[in-house]
């Protein structure tokens, strides 16, 4: 039996935005300009989803006050990378998107991005009329896979949980939803596994955005 499902809480980076490729020379050239060791392509874009000063943390083996400078240092060179185009829709996002809202869903962002560049690559995809609320990394003392994200959206919209579905790449996005008893997607074509999602136990997996039309 399908859910009741009046809301969507989106993931953007993995989910709405193809942003690997920018995120992960943007995390490598961070290490060379603060001389820290090299890391490949699936170790940088396993910490996608975490806030920034976390990612270092987790990526570098680094202290707090080490991370946070990592993090300065990230924002500075991803302003410079992040030209017209870097971040496209995955496919059938935007149309996904925009039936969604004719179908009278609220649809809204929960990501770790900052808001310094989360609202701008929003609107690069040109679907900021169809969001209700974003809520960047900024926005939320607890960060993913903390369940604040959810709960703040669901009190500020005056939500019901159980009309409420999570969509994200990574493990953390699942976690959230769960943590804040809302229901769950994964999707496969971004950041995260197969693998790694089904161990998630989301409650639902796809392969295509377009799927979530067929789920609700």
């Amino acid at each position: 039996m399908k859910p009741h499902i009046t809301t969507l809480i989106l993931d953007f980076d993995g989910t709405l935005g193809d942003s690997r490729a920018l995120i992960v020379k943007t995390l490598q050239e961070t290490l060379a300009a603060l001389h820290l060791p090299f890391k490949d392509e699936p170790d940088c874009a396993a910490t996608i989803g975490l806030p920034l000063k976390e990612a270092f943390i987790h990526l570098a083996s680094v202290d707090e006050e080490m991370g946070e400078r990592c993090a300065k240092t990230y924002r500075r060179i991803f302003d410079r990378n992040n030209h017209p185009g870097s971040v496209p829709a995955f496919p059938h996002v935007v149309d996904t998107i925009r039936e969604l809202h004719r179908r009278g869903k609220t649809l809204t962002i929960a990501s770790s991005r900052g808001r310094d560049s989360l609202p701008l690559l929003i609107e690069s995809l040109g679907i900021t009329l169809y969001i209700s609320l974003v809520l960047s990394a900024n926005d939320v003392k607890n960060a993913k896979p903390h369940p604040e994200p959810v709960l703040l959206t669901l009190r500020q919209l005056d939500l019901k949980a159980d009309e409420t579905l999570v969509v994200g790449d990574s493990v953390y996005d699942i976690e959230m939803g769960k943590r804040a008893h809302v229901h769950t997607c994964g999707v496969t074509y971004g950041n995260g596994t197969r693998a790694q999602l089904e161990a998630a136990h989301p409650e639902f997996l796809i392969d295509d955005f377009a799927h979530l039309l067929q789920l609700l």
